[in-house]
């Protein structure tokens, strides 16, 4: 999937057949995959909106992130990526909520989690799924491949509903 309107294009067609809505909680790509999901003239019927959470305390505040699950498992973790999702769907009411959280570069890295793991979530009614993947590349690519690849989660989520 690329960022070109043709991809992004058949998500909110497919949302919009479905009668489903999307929001997005963003903290790596800080606001793109919103961005791309916005590309599409007429994509204000199927996407409600996005918070980008670049700091802890605002994945606390406005995404009710669990301070202690970040406490545990770190910013860039599954269980915090699902918890994002999980409340972005919840404070904007919308059907699917979906969410990245990583480590874009080009410091910030660890042995244990490097620069370019990328944690991602679906959360709908129906379904909860996770991501965690290595991304190899400078800040933007990696930025890049994770909305890329955020995207094609929830496209695969609306293949799977037919």
């Amino acid at each position: 999937m690329s960022s070109s309107q043709g991809p992004t294009s058949k998500i909110i067609a497919d949302l919009r057949r479905h009668g489903l809505t999307v929001s997005t909680a963003e903290s790596c790509t800080g606001g793109l995959i919103g961005k791309m999901l916005t590309d599409p003239p007429g994509s204000s019927c199927c996407y409600l909106g996005g918070i980008v959470a670049y700091s802890d305390t605002v994945k606390i505040n406005l995404l009710q992130v669990d301070p202690q699950v970040i406490a545990d498992h770190g910013a860039v973790s599954a269980q915090v990526a699902l918890q994002m999702a999980d409340g972005v769907r919840r404070s904007t009411g919308s059907d699917i909520g979906i969410s990245c959280t990583g480590i874009a570069g080009p410091g910030g890295g660890t042995e244990s989690k490097p620069v370019g793991l990328v944690c991602m979530a679906l959360s709908a009614n129906d379904d909860r799924a996770v991501q965690m993947l290595l991304f190899k590349g400078g800040r933007d690519e990696v930025r890049q491949s994770s909305a890329i690849k955020l995207l094609s989660m929830l496209d695969e989520y609306l293949e799977k509903k037919g």
